[in-house]
């Protein structure tokens, strides 16, 4: 019986894979660990050959530490180029084959950009000293560093530190190429990284004199111009092949600080300053005193140009609008008629130089940028920055910064259109999303108080309590996208505070949407576009956009009562009119560093915005401070002999004088200096309108064999 048994085990074990699986596996195990164990030690005993002592090993480690460090570097440097590299990817190399000359709302020509009518002149064709004038200036080692001058810019710091203020750059025209081609005039040590990387590609796929051949041909030279070339026709009359050293070392010197130094503008600073460029020549050894010596004793005249200035930002955003719509038009010669009104553009200008000048240095704000928009949708004004010759960044349309609680009236706006209204209660007290737990700007939380209330004293809880309860983010983001606002909102919860960058351009094309009572669409650079002969080629009301409604009615005329409350007793009653009522909201950002007042009547909508282009936070600045003092500055010009109408949805009478209070400064100086001036009476829209019917018959009726009547005048 047992033999059997013992069988029929041995038949089991044979026929069990498993079991010769396991011993195999393990067998290899032991086999690898023994292999692994006897090449560690004969690689042990071979390193052991190379094993130094004494000076030699530390000669070692420092390499050692060298090598690891220069990996780790290397890794970093590449992290750091990629974001730059990703900038050359747009075709940089060929300029736009656009030509356009721009008018005013009245048919006066305000500007060109484009093709500026005037040839880039082959570098090989230029005049000596003019070459010499502009590397002694610029960059005297151009043609002896790879595109970072590290001598350059020690020596330059040493002067610096000794003069104890910024009295040379350390920027190559490498640099100064880069920074025009790709980036911005965007004070940050990003923009600095991203030049830098950039003026070593443009080193290593162009030669030197290409280089400075397209240094010359897209500088800002000043008075709207682009390019020596451009600027010696402007400011001298001549083309540049024929300008003497005087005129050389005046233009040499506007590649600085081209507003500052502008001939037209201001000839002794100008020449001055090329006084300087001739001292350059002589110490970098380009030319001797004896030969500088006749332009210094005969400084360079320029062409009477008068002091009007042009609108360098509108213009440049008005080129781009332009650009958009012309690539399917038969011509690329344009005379483009636009929005711009120059009273109104002025008097924003004024305004925000005017606050900057007088509280810039206890606000610790440097910059400020403004977009003013009639209610039909028309662009009037863009204020980019504080000075266009120092910085040609546009932080009027570029530029995203935070809203802060000026995007609030987008979260409300989802609301009403949700069915709530401007009466509707709700808990101002402490509320939590996730483990976010927003407060209120003076610590203090609220019981039950209706939505009216919340929005004029900027209640942040509010609007967290909306989107966290009733709405969730995703409509808010849709329905500010429907307002005309372009730049990328975010969807995380935090949005509904105004954390996303926004531009001023969006700002005030968004809240026009309240003026016009919930229509969309309206916003616009130009009227018409026509070719050198002066023929419509494009026609704002056949060709642009058409307009949409976006919010009801009921939402729009809510939101237009609430914003109204805001100037005459919330956070923005500094920005209230004599005049008409006003409606708005300011907005301050987290630190600081982003003050706004965005408000509208029924005639106009204007966005303001203030603060530091390196980002530093201000010294308490407020949106309902410097934003909105600016807004009634320049708005109660605007306002000055036109009809008023009625913000849609508002009772237009005024409320009680002493619910108003009057834009006056911080301290109590100075308060006659915010008088502004009466604006000049137009045309009314009925004579407007008439005159555009008399222009449109003579037009028609060919066979009266009237003159062709200029474009200036026919414009109208």
């Amino acid at each position: 019986m047992e033999e059997p048994r013992q069988g029929k085990e041995r038949k089991r074990f044979k026929v069990s894979p498993l079991l010769g699986l396991d011993a195999w596996i393990d067998s290899s195990l032991y086999e690898l660990r023994f292999r692994l164990a006897e090449f560690w030690e004969d690689t042990t005993i071979f390193f052991r050959r190379f094993h130094v002592t004494g000076w030699r090993r530390a000669v070692f480690e420092v390499l050692g530490e060298a090598f690891t460090w220069g990996t780790a570097g290397s890794v970093v440097m590449l992290m750091l180029a990629i974001p730059a590299f990703h900038e050359t990817e747009k075709n940089w190399r060929t300029r736009d084959d656009f030509a356009v000359t721009f008018l005013d709302r009245y048919g006066n020509e305000i500007g060109q950009r484009g093709i500026l009518h005037r040839s880039a002149v082959p570098i090989d064709e230029l005049p000596d000293h003019v070459i010499k004038a502009v590397l002694a200036t610029e960059d005297r080692r151009f043609f002896d560093h790879f595109g970072i001058d590290f001598l350059g810019l020690s020596r330059a710091m040493t002067e610096n530190l000794r003069a104890n203020s910024v009295v040379q750059g350390g920027s190559t025209i490498t640099q100064q190429l880069a920074k025009n081609l790709f980036l911005t005039n965007e004070r940050s040590l990003d923009r600095k990284i991203k030049e830098a990387f950039l003026a070593l590609w443009l080193e290593s796929n162009l030669t030197k004199k290409e280089i400075l051949q397209t240094y010359l041909d897209r500088a800002y030279m000043g008075g709207g111009t682009f390019g020596i070339a451009a600027a010696a026709q402007f400011y001298f009359g001549k083309s540049i092949k024929d300008v003497n050293l005087a005129e050389a070392a005046m233009l040499a010197g506007l590649f600085k600080a081209p507003a500052k130094y502008a001939p037209h503008v201001n000839l002794p600073a100008a020449r001055a300053r090329a006084n300087v460029v001739l001292t350059n020549l002589v110490q970098g050894g380009l030319m001797t005193e004896g030969q500088v010596v006749g332009a210094r004793r005969n400084p360079a005249s320029v062409v009477d140009r008068g002091r009007s200035e042009s609108p360098d930002y509108f213009l440049d955003w008005a080129f781009d609008e332009v650009r958009k719509v012309a690539q399917k038009l038969p011509s690329h010669t344009l005379v483009v008629r636009t929005t711009l009104d120059t009273g109104i553009q002025k008097a924003a200008e004024e305004s925000a130089e005017y606050h900057l000048r007088q509280y810039g240095k206890e606000y610790n704000v440097t910059q400020a940028a403004i977009v003013v928009l009639e209610n039909n949708g028309a662009v009037r004004a863009i204020v980019g920055g504080r000075d266009y010759g120092e910085s040609q960044f546009n932080r009027a349309t570029v530029a995203q910064r935070q809203a802060g609680s000026s995007f609030k009236p987008y979260v409300y706006a989802a609301a009403m259109e949700k069915g709530m209204t401007p009466k509707t209660m709700i808990s101002g007290g402490a509320v939590s999303w996730g483990n976010w737990s927003p407060q209120n700007y003076s610590r203090q939380y609220l019981g039950k108080i209706d939505l009216t209330t919340a929005l004029v004293k900027s209640i942040n809880t509010v609007p967290v309590r909306l989107a966290k309860d009733y709405l969730t983010t995703a409509p808010i983001v849709a329905l500010t996208k429907a307002m005309g606002v372009e730049s990328p909102i975010s969807s995380h919860k935090t949005m509904v505070l105004g954390t996303s960058g926004m531009t001023v351009m969006d700002q005030a094309t968004g809240y026009n949407v309240f003026a016009t009572g919930g229509i969309a669409g309206m916003r616009h650079a130009f009227n018409q576009i026509l070719n050198q002969n002066g023929d419509v080629l494009w026609d704002w009301k056949k060709d642009g956009v058409k307009p949409h409604r976006v919010l009801s009615e009921t939402a729009a005329n809510n939101m237009n009562f609430m914003l109204a409350q805001v100037p005459e007793w919330g956070t923005g009653r500094r920005a209230a009119l004599p005049m008409t009522r006003v409606a708005g909201k300011t907005g301050t950002t987290q630190s600081y560093r982003d003050a706004w007042f965005v408000g509208f009547t029924g005639n106009y909508t204007a966005a303001v915005w203030f603060g530091n282009d390196n980002f530093t936070p201000t010294k308490e600045l407020t949106g309902g401070i410097l934003p909105a003092m600016t807004w009634q500055r320049f708005m109660n010009y605007v306002h000055q002999n036109i009809d008023l109408k009625a913000i849609p949805g508002i009772d237009p009478t005024m409320p009680k004088q002493e619910k108003v209070a009057a834009a006056k400064p911080a301290t109590g100086e100075d308060e006659d200096a915010l008088k502004v001036d009466e604006r000049p009476r137009v045309l009314s829209n009925a004579t407007a309108t008439a005159v555009r019917e008399i222009g449109q018959a003579l037009k028609a009726a060919p066979q009266l064999k009237l003159p062709i009547l200029p474009a200036k005048v026919s414009a109208l």
